[in-house]
């Protein structure tokens, strides 16, 4: 059953990942960025479920705060407009 659901995982991925490097503005990559990082972060925590290791949900938490860190100075930065 997990195996499903990181299946189910790997289009979202792919569509993404096709925004952000292909994306009409900033903003569009950087809402990406955004959504990549939320599904990396499911994508760590049902690799900890099926492996039955807790260091990657360690990872996850430290990716999600990293994540969220980046995306608001990105969009700072997008803001000043420098």
């Amino acid at each position: 059953m997990l195996t499903l659901f990181l299946l189910l995982l790997i289009p979202p991925i792919l569509m993404i990942l096709w925004r952000f490097f292909r994306g009409p503005d900033a903003a569009n990559r950087i809402l990406a960025l955004d959504t990549l990082t939320v599904l990396f972060v499911a994508l760590l925590a049902l690799l900890a479920i099926l492996f039955e290791r807790s260091i990657y949900l360690d990872v996850a938490l430290v990716f999600a705060m990293v994540g969220f860190a980046g995306v608001i100075l990105f969009g700072r930065f997008l803001e000043k407009g420098v």
